[in-house]
């Protein structure tokens, strides 16, 4: 999804355009990695809930999430990543985020996210 002029260009990513979010997920059985790239909002997160609902329904699952190119994320962003270690913690299993850019450090800091989640 594309929400040109919403933002000045953050950082993005090459390949991804500015307002974009990519998903790529790789793993399988109970280990998966899912890599961020772009921006995590209010339009963009439907993604990577959907991912999410689906790994957390499978069963246990260990999921650890780059953040290493994500350029940006917001409340929704961040609600989604709650709601998925949630789904994942009643199935028996967990997620890790890692490698958060400077700036998504500093959000998941302020809001008290570096307590619940495991980051490395």
């Amino acid at each position: 999804m594309s929400s040109e002029g919403s933002r000045p260009y953050s950082g993005t990513p090459a390949g991804v355009n500015p307002g974009e979010l990519q998903v790529v997920v790789s793993g399988a059985g109970q280990a998966y990695e899912i890599r961020l790239l772009g921006e995590l909002d209010m339009s963009t997160a439907s993604e990577l809930r959907e991912q999410l609902t689906g790994l957390a329904a499978d069963g246990p699952a260990q999921v650890t999430v780059d953040l290493s190119e994500l350029a940006f994320v917001d409340s929704t962003g961040l609600s989604v990543l709650i709601a998925g270690l949630k789904r994942l913690r009643q199935q028996g299993g967990d997620m890790a985020l890692r490698s958060p850019t400077p700036a998504t450090r500093r959000v998941l800091e302020i809001t008290g996210l570096t307590e619940v989640f495991s980051i490395s």
